[in-house]
């Protein structure tokens, strides 16, 4: 993996204000992933949109990593079903000009 993809999950915490026990958490519920290397835990950068989000609910709407996790979930199966009616647009709307 390409280092300029990755941050430091230590400079992350620094940078947002954020503890890192609430970064390990949210690993821990499988909602990000972390990539270590020579000892230090990083994150990938693609990783950051969600992680801003889920500190949102957290301490903005104080929801728990539990309300957190069941959030995430819901929006990924929401995103799914989008894409799936938006394909399904197209072929109807392909099947329509033929």
């Amino acid at each position: 993996m390409n280092s300029t993809k990755l941050i430091s999950i230590r400079q992350f915490c620094i940078y947002y204000d954020v503890p890192l026990k609430f970064i390990t958490a949210l690993n821990e519920y499988g909602l990000i992933e972390f990539t270590i290397t020579e000892e230090e835990h990083y994150l990938h950068t693609n990783q950051l949109h969600t992680i801003e989000k889920m500190m949102r609910l957290h301490y903005d709407l104080d929801i728990n990593l539990e309300g957190i996790d069941a959030i995430h979930n819901l929006l990924k199966q929401v995103e799914q079903l989008q894409d799936e009616v938006r394909t399904l647009k197209n072929k109807l709307d392909a099947h329509q000009n033929n």
